[in-house]
């Protein structure tokens, strides 16, 4: 399944109200780890049909990045029924990345 870029817009709809646990990567494009993870997270988008992938540039959504707290990025956050069920900072490899989602 693709990568879906999720803005203040379409953040109910896509992540509340998903049948699928989300994992949001909150990244922006000047951030060095964000750009190492991000390959990491196109493949597990691809791989996964069971999950939901979503990108939150924090640059341009700074209301989501203020509502999730975000201090530091890339920041990883797990969502399954609308509730935060884990979350990451900072760059990991794709098997911690799939820990997460366990």
């Amino acid at each position: 399944m693709a990568v879906i870029e999720i803005t203040k817009e379409n953040f109910e709809t896509e992540v509340l109200k998903s049948d699928k646990p989300v994992l949001l990567d909150f990244w922006a494009p000047w951030c060095g780890p964000c750009r190492m993870l991000s390959p990491i997270v196109d493949e597990i988008a691809e791989e996964r049909e069971d999950i939901k992938v979503g990108k939150i540039n924090v640059d341009e959504q700074e209301e989501l990045s203020a509502q999730f707290g975000v201090m530091s990025i890339p920041m990883l956050v797990v969502m399954k029924n609308g509730e935060i069920a884990d979350t990451s900072i900072g760059y990991k490899p794709k098997k911690d990345v799939l820990t997460l989602l366990a």
